[in-house]
């Protein structure tokens, strides 16, 4: 599988993961952090798919881009995961996950900023 696939297999993983979690965050545990998690999971999957798809193009710097969309998913991933384990079991995913989540995706969404303002070899 390629390095595109795999980041657009992740991208539908993160937006199935975040309506689920809305889903519940609606229901059975309402007033939580889960609703927090669910945002990221929707808000970020979109991005990743963004990322990966304008690296393949090439409207983006590729090392950069890929970097940045890896981030995006490893990041979101430590966050909306602590915030959902948080919630299901009382406890952390490990100290400091959602902090290195979102510093993570802060650091990705930078990334992916410099991978467009550098551009790929189909930019103009």
């Amino acid at each position: 599988m390629t390095a595109t696939r795999l980041l657009v297999l992740c991208a539908g993983l993160m937006g199935a993961a975040g309506v689920g979690l809305a889903a519940m965050a609606s229901h059975a545990y309402a007033g939580t952090s889960l609703q927090v998690a669910a945002s990221m999971l929707s808000l970020q999957a979109p991005a990743v798919l963004a990322i990966a798809l304008g690296r393949k193009a090439g409207l983006l710097h590729d090392a950069i881009a890929r970097i940045a969309a890896w981030a995006l998913v490893v990041g979101t991933a430590l966050f909306a995961g602590d915030l959902a384990m948080r919630t299901f079991t009382g406890h952390a995913l490990f100290p400091m996950a959602a902090p290195a989540g979102g510093m993570a995706m802060i650091g990705a969404w930078l990334g992916a900023a410099v991978a467009g303002a550098l551009g790929g070899r189909q930019s103009g």
